[in-house]
């Protein structure tokens, strides 16, 4: 079972829900993870086996696949977001930029993961089996060219009629959302994704420039132990192509207070908002 619904910029009781997960975990519980670009691990450029934070596991590049040869992976501050972790494609018919970290004793119930983005704003057109995605996986590593399975994924996949529409893959199949990855791509876009039982989810996506954000609840398949991001793309001139690039600015976990246990799918989230009025 499924539930998803769009959340008006002006619908002040919606965005209880939308801003649930960060406003409330930031009141009432310390974050159990968190890494940022900005941090002073990564002045020098941001390589595999680095961890600038806590809770994560360090950065894994295992799975790009480089062809042609360029640079995959590096820190730009070109994009919208200021500094951040740059994903870079070289090829429009080959090659995959690909990073990805342990989740340090797993994404439990209760928990909320957090990431702020900002993706490519162009796509390599119909049928060209492009795209770029975040998977949430049991790990131990990144999912390589090819390799989709995850426990979630929500991705831009340039086949068939998603055209640009974000769609997102849990248990129960695929679902297109209305958000496109050239509104999610004009200023950045936060995901926030919450495990509100061992089997289901809350997840919430809202672009950074004021559009209809998305929310979406249902079930996963799986442990979530690992968070892979990867760019198939169109080619990238470099580390300032920001219309090609794909940029990730902060990754953050934090617990959930208990009054938000209750959240769940369907008329569970619902009722919620009720509360909230």
């Amino acid at each position: 079972m499924r539930s998803h619904f769009r959340i008006s910029s002006g619908a002040a009781k919606a965005r209880a829900v939308t801003g649930a997960t960060a406003i409330m975990a930031g009141i009432c519980s310390a974050q159990i993870a968190a890494d940022y670009a900005t941090d002073p691990a990564y002045a020098g450029g941001w390589s595999a086996g680095q961890n600038g934070g806590y809770g994560f596991g360090a950065w894994s590049f295992n799975g790009t696949d480089p062809t042609p040869a360029g640079q995959y992976q590096g820190i730009s501050s070109s994009s919208a977001l200021g500094t951040s972790w740059t994903l870079l494609s070289h090829s429009t018919s080959s090659g995959l930029a690909n990073a990805g970290r342990a989740i340090n004793g797993g994404l439990q119930p209760g928990q909320t993961f957090e990431t702020v983005i900002q993706n490519p704003t162009t796509t390599a057109g119909p049928y060209t089996y492009r795209g770029f995605d975040i998977l949430f996986t049991s790990g131990p590593d990144n999912n390589g060219p090819g390799v989709n399975t995850a426990s979630l994924r929500a991705q831009v996949f340039d086949y068939f009629n998603y055209s640009q529409n974000w769609g997102v893959v849990d248990a129960s199949g695929s679902t297109k959302t209305p958000l496109t990855g050239p509104t999610t791509g004009a200023a950045g876009m936060k995901l926030d994704l919450t495990l509100t039982s061992a089997t289901t989810y809350w997840l919430t996506m809202t672009p950074l420039n004021g559009a209809t954000a998305y929310s979406q609840g249902g079930t996963y398949a799986g442990p979530i132990d690992w968070v892979d991001f990867r760019l198939y793309n169109t080619a990238s001139s470099g580390l300032n192509d920001t219309a090609n690039n794909f940029e990730i600015s902060s990754l953050t976990i934090a617990p959930e207070p208990s009054t938000l246990a209750f959240i769940g799918l369907g008329s569970a989230a619902l009722i919620f908002l009720r509360r909230r009025k």
